[in-house]
């Protein structure tokens, strides 16, 4: 029953981002998000699930007012990893995922214009490099990476979901994968762009990213 209740709960979010960014009504919309729900609900997804979905939701519906357009940062949110399969190469994901938010929003009405704004949303979140002045684009990235800000446990936990994702991956070349993955993250400038975010997540991320490197360079 619980677990009923939040998927009525995501689609009720699906339903109200859609139509504020010009969707067409029901039936099409609610066929739209239950196909978009079996996207993140697929097999080989650990941590890149309808938990990760709902909390990436969850740090922009917080954080609204710090967008321009909110509604379609949730939008991206819905369809930054409506595409995965961890066996692809490159940032072949967020393009797929960002041109089955092309054509599934074009299909539904949406204008042109947002869902160009969508499409390239979604694009970010294969390097989450925004630029200063994109207030969208920041929080839909400052989101999806607000796990690495977690509790340690609850960083761990993530850590070792993305390993079963990639369970096909013998061990040493996930942890040289891996280990590239995280030091491009610290790499960055700044993994949150928005003052309030990074001002409680910047550290508590750094510190978790050095832990897990350390634990994967050390033993491996």
């Amino acid at each position: 029953m619980r677990q009923n209740r939040a998927v009525a709960d995501l689609l009720d979010r699906w339903r109200a981002a859609a139509q504020a960014a010009g969707a067409r009504p029901e039936p099409a919309v609610r066929r739209a998000g239950e196909h978009l729900l079996a996207h993140w609900r697929e097999p080989q997804r650990h941590y890149h699930t309808v938990t990760h979905l709902a909390a990436v939701l969850d740090v922009v519906d917080r954080h609204a007012d710090l967008a321009g357009r909110v509604d379609l940062v949730r939008l991206a949110a819905w369809y930054h990893d409506a595409v995965y399969d961890p066996r692809a190469v490159g940032h072949a994901n967020e393009r797929d995922s960002a041109a089955l938010a092309t054509s599934m929003l074009t299909g539904l009405g949406v204008p042109v214009s947002a869902v160009a704004e969508v499409h390239r949303l979604v694009l970010l979140t294969s390097g989450h490099a925004v630029t200063p002045q994109d207030r969208d684009g920041a929080l839909l990235c400052d989101a999806d990476l607000a796990v690495l800000a977690t509790p340690p446990e609850t960083y761990d936990r993530y850590a070792a979901a993305v390993r079963r994702e990639y369970a096909h991956v013998p061990e040493p070349a996930f942890r040289a994968g891996r280990a590239a993955v995280l030091t491009g993250l610290l790499a960055l400038p700044a993994l949150f762009r928005l003052p309030p975010l990074a001002a409680r997540w910047e550290r508590p991320a750094r510190d978790n990213l050095r832990r897990e490197l350390a634990a994967l360079t050390d033993s491996g």
